[in-house]
């Protein structure tokens, strides 16, 4: 007797559930759609043709690039083998080490600039000794580098971690059988294996050290050619040149988006070969 009523308010609730979520869907994408939007929209070919040759915005944008392509390559070189030890070994101390390669994800970029500061400055913890043999690091391109690596590093290594925790240890112990040395597994079978993974964390790490700001004016300074990155160039910008500023920002979002669409499309073909 009351199956159609009770049918027809399923139906309803239904119907207002997805309406809700559709609701809220569009909300968020208009908040995060919206200023992008509103900054594109300033942006004219006129604009672009004049201010991309501008000394200051290709002085930010090639040493961003070489910066960061440094930063990925440190970051890749060291973050690799040291995630595979940590992903398969057993030691005292395994959580802080966790908790200490995620803490930059949380740590207020500022503070990041200040402690690496007081490690590496002229007065700090390993700076003033630095200092006596005639290396200075503060406030130089390098500088900008240890930043970089500071704050992205968790991307990748993070990453890394996870694809070789959950890669089968079957693969490493059958090559062991069959002869191979625990490095030949590990360059010619398990890096292979893991490869896209791997690759989408190093993007990754390349996209959060071309947006680095907090740390690297606080440690490198903003000193045009030496260690004014492309943020620290729109913040500069702000206060002269507003039209450089919107030409370096719209860089950015389009490089950010040609990173995020590849991470996209590496993400889904790692999903299909599973």
């Amino acid at each position: 007797m009351n199956s159609r009523p009770d049918a027809m308010r399923q139906t309803i609730g239904t119907w207002f559930g997805r309406g809700v979520g559709a609701f809220l869907i569009l909300i968020v994408c208009l908040f995060l759609s919206l200023p992008l939007i509103a900054l594109l929209l300033r942006v004219t070919p006129d604009l672009l043709v004049t201010y991309i040759p501008n000394e200051t915005v290709q002085k930010a944008l090639w040493l961003s690039l070489a910066t960061s392509t440094i930063t990925m390559a440190i970051v890749i070189i060291i973050g690799t083998p040291a995630a595979y030890f940590h992903s398969r070994s057993h030691y005292l101390g395994k959580s802080f080490v966790d908790t200490l390669i995620d803490l930059p994800l949380v740590l207020p970029p500022a503070v990041a600039g200040l402690a690496l500061l007081l490690l590496f400055g002229r007065t700090g913890l390993l700076g003033r000794y630095m200092n006596v043999i005639g290396i200075d690091i503060a406030f130089t391109t390098v500088a900008v580098v240890l930043a970089q690596i500071f704050v992205s590093s968790p991307f990748y290594i993070r990453q890394a971690k996870a694809l070789f925790e959950q890669l089968d240890p079957a693969y490493e112990e059958t090559a062991k059988t069959l002869g191979s040395s625990s490095l030949r597994t590990f360059l010619f079978i398990i890096l292979p294996l893991c490869a896209t993974g791997l690759t989408s964390g190093a993007i990754m790490t390349f996209a959060r050290a071309l947006g680095e700001f907090g740390a690297t004016i606080m440690f490198a300074g903003n000193l045009p050619g030496v260690t004014q990155t492309m943020p620290l160039a729109i913040y500069a910008a702000m206060q002269g040149d507003f039209d450089v500023a919107i030409t370096i920002s719209v860089l950015l979002v389009a490089i950010s988006l040609t990173i995020m669409l590849t991470v996209k499309l590496l993400t889904e073909k790692w999903r299909y070969n599973v």
